[in-house]
């Protein structure tokens, strides 16, 4: 197949760039700076020969939008919901516009859509949408409107001859360098895997194989459409994540932060701490009722995985 990929010069688009290609699929990056072959120059939001790609592509995996590991200022988050929401009018738009319209269109989204809570877990059906939440920071409801405005914009768009996915991704856990695996493994080794802020808020997350394996389930599926919540079936509060995860990496002991000190940690790495205090309970409700088996099920197994692979990358 020929698959493009919109902004699939980040950690999610080196899995699957590395998976599908290997697979012996033709894939093709839509990115701001193209550098090698294989790369094809947008902007994320308007048209341009770049819509050639898409026309007489089999598959369209969108993942364009600006990084969530940043300060969430107003300008960012405001960066955030235009790059997303921006970047698939264009796709769509592409779509709608091609002679020969890809099949398929994937389209990222996130599974900070649903409500932070601790009490029971998200799925497709019974999950409760975030934004209303009480003792939660107020920007927080911000990015559950980028994740609704994200998918708003695939679900509007006219391309009747293209099946929608929404992906609704959890935490993505590859060894790459710079992904989230690889800086809570620096932490780990550095002593400071401990819990934050008491630890009880959970972590959803999924291993990289599994990602790319509910990737390729969903293309392989035409029967399968909407938003489909791509995690681990186990998530797991984060104390008990990063107990795990010292554990697969030989480190005993990790130091527990405050809330405090959390937001200091997090100005000082430019990020913010919505992405680790904010309680992601989500599991695979649709892929798993479809049939789908995930071959790292369990955090503790995924996590001595990944840390082998981080050892010998």
């Amino acid at each position: 197949m020929k698959i493009v990929i919109p902004g699939g010069t980040g950690q999610v688009g080196a899995v699957l760039d590395r998976a599908l290609t290997g697979a012996g699929h033709e894939v093709v990056i839509l990115t701001r700076t193209p550098t090698r072959a294989r790369q094809v120059a947008w902007d994320g939001r308007t048209q341009g020969p770049w819509a050639q790609e898409i026309d007489g592509s089999d598959v369209v995996i969108n993942l364009a939008g600006r990084s969530v590991s940043c300060r969430y200022t107003d300008a960012n988050l405001r960066a955030m919901m235009d790059s997303r929401v921006h970047s698939t009018e264009a796709v769509g738009e592409a779509i709608a516009n091609a002679s020969r319209p890809p099949s398929l269109w994937l389209q990222m989204s996130t599974a900070t859509l649903y409500a932070h809570r601790y009490d029971a877990p998200h799925d497709e059906t019974t999950g409760v949408v975030g934004g209303t939440e009480p003792d939660v920071p107020a920007y927080w409801e911000y990015s559950v409107r980028i994740a609704r405005n994200w998918e708003r914009a695939q679900e509007q768009a006219t391309t009747p001859h293209t099946r929608k996915v929404a992906l609704r991704a959890a935490m993505v856990m590859s060894p790459d360098a710079g992904g989230v695996f690889d800086v809570l493994h620096r932490m780990v080794r550095l002593g400071l895997g401990g819990p934050v802020a008491g630890g009880a808020q959970y972590l959803s997350w999924i291993h990289d194989d599994d990602f790319v394996r509910a990737v390729a389930f969903l293309i392989d599926r035409p029967d399968l459409s909407g938003p489909f919540n791509l995690a681990a079936p186990n998530p797991l509060p984060h104390r008990a994540f990063m107990r795990a995860l010292r554990r697969a990496a030989g480190v005993p002991i990790g130091l527990p932060a405050t809330r405090r000190m959390a937001e200091l940690g997090a100005f000082a790495l430019r990020t913010d701490t919505e992405l680790l205090l904010k309680s992601r309970r989500v599991i695979p409700g649709r892929l798993l009722t479809e049939g789908f088996t995930f071959t790292h099920p369990e955090w503790g197994t995924a996590a001595r995985n990944l840390t082998t692979r981080s050892r010998t990358r």
